[in-house]
């Protein structure tokens, strides 16, 4: 699988897909620890998604977590279901 890398504010412009297995339980717990390294260090996370032109990287801080999505700066969105690959 090759990622590519984007800016945040391409991801508005992207139609998310859900990745291949469902792990949103999974990624929400990673990125409830990666909210508050970007709250509290100003720590920025590798968020990998699966969009319709394939998998899209974005590095960036998580601002909040919904019980479906996660926020970026700008109200930009991403599902939860759509994560394949989180790191910080």
């Amino acid at each position: 699988m090759t990622e590519t890398l984007i800016p945040k504010e391409e991801i508005v412009h992207l139609t998310l897909v859900p990745a291949e297995e469902n792990r949103s339980d999974y990624w929400k717990e990673k990125l409830e620890y990666a909210q508050r390294l970007g709250n509290e260090f100003k720590s920025k996370t590798s968020i990998t998604f699966s969009t319709t032109e394939g998998p899209r990287t974005v590095h960036t801080t998580v601002w909040s977590i919904t019980e479906n999505y996660i926020v970026l700066k700008a109200g930009v969105l991403i599902s939860l279901n759509s994560i394949v690959d989180v790191h910080f």
